[in-house]
């Protein structure tokens, strides 16, 4: 969703001034955030952020201690969960096991006495949409993870509700398919159109799916903005530590390497590692210093470099043409990391 977008789209979600207390512990600590109808927007940080507090408390299933909640214009700060035209599809999906995938998903049609026909003909369409035609008559444990969490997903659709809230939903997977599922889920989200509010601790999932996300910290919000944006342009140390991984200069390195004291933020993948002696361009830094250690993972290496006055920096290179053997060669060998002036970011020490 563009900017030019979001300035004409409607509020779906809105929270003002929002705080939770658990008797002294502050899990929300008066958080103002606003989501746009039609959008996917995650909720992003580690556990005891907040993250998931808040999204129980736009389910219903928490009331705030202090603030509002709005859906869509509509005050539902004291509504219950079920006057509520939100659904929520958890880590755990939920299923009910004695079930077949037809009951599964038609239970709240079915709940709302709609007839026969309409539950199977609707059903067969959420079927087609999370690409499981043909399972009416499976069971839950006749099913895969990937598709035990497909069948929630189709059950919290089918009633079409205005907002659907997914905590976790794909915790429980093993990388390879949850990877999968994050490309899945993003595009069900396009087909259906609905404002998707996506909980999670896993940064890469958050920049692989989200149009916008909000980064909690100590039951605050430290940015909320588009995943490239974020990533890019962290404002706090938190920020740029969680969301991927990152060169945290201290006043003193900074002062030494860069010329003045900051808290200053760089990407391990913006660092290039050049023979001793390179002189860096006008528009460059540069640090010398000594191999320390050498990282090997596939795609790509890390390594980790013992800088010459002290302080350590980690640079990320693409394995294009570079074999095991040769990264491996790198360790011990002086060299120089050299990083554009643009590729750092100055950074807040709020929430570090």
């Amino acid at each position: 969703m563009s900017a030019a977008s979001r300035t004409d789209a409607e509020a779906a979600v809105v929270l003002k001034g929002v705080s939770k207390h658990f008797g002294g512990v502050k899990a929300l600590d008066y958080i103002d955030l606003e989501i746009y109808d039609g959008e996917f927007f995650s909720m992003l940080g580690p556990s005891g952020s907040g993250k998931t507090t808040s999204l129980r408390i736009v389910a219903g299933f928490e009331q705030p201690t202090a603030g509002r909640v709005m859906l869509y214009g509509r005050d539902v700060t004291t509504t219950p969960p079920f006057d509520r035209d939100v659904n929520t599809v958890f880590q755990d999906y939920a299923l009910f096991p004695h079930m077949t995938v037809e009951q599964n998903v038609g239970y709240g049609l079915m709940i709302r006495k709609v007839n026969r026909h309409e539950i199977q003909r609707r059903v067969g369409e959420m079927l087609e949409m999370v690409r499981l035609p043909g399972t009416q008559a499976r069971r839950p444990s006749q099913l895969s993870g990937g598709q035990r969490q497909r069948i929630a997903l189709a059950r919290a659709l089918i009633n079409r509700p205005r907002v659907l809230l997914l905590d976790e939903p794909l915790g429980a997977l093993d990388l390879k398919l949850r990877q999968q599922m994050q490309i899945e889920l993003k595009a069900i989200q396009r087909e259906v159109g609905i404002t998707f509010i996506f909980v999670t601790h896993d940064q890469e999932e958050a920049l692989t799916m989200s149009d916008r996300l909000a980064v909690f910290n100590h039951g605050r919000i430290e940015q909320i903005g588009a995943p490239a944006d974020v990533y890019e342009r962290p404002l706090t140390a938190f920020v740029a530590g969680f969301v991927g991984t990152t060169n945290i200069l201290t006043d003193d390195i900074a002062q030494r390497l860069v010329g003045r004291p900051a808290a200053l933020s760089i990407r391990p993948e913006k660092i290039r590692l050049l023979p001793q002696g390179t002189t860096p361009d006008p528009d460059q830094f540069a640090a010398s210093g000594t191999v320390r250690d050498v990282i090997y993972v596939g795609m790509t290496t890390r390594f980790i470099v013992a800088l010459d006055g002290g302080g350590e920096l980690e640079v990320v290179s693409q394995n294009l043409d570079t074999r095991a053997e040769e990264a491996f060669a790198a360790r011990g060998t002086p060299m120089v990391a050299v990083w554009h002036k643009s590729a750092m970011r100055e950074l807040s020490t709020a929430g570090a």
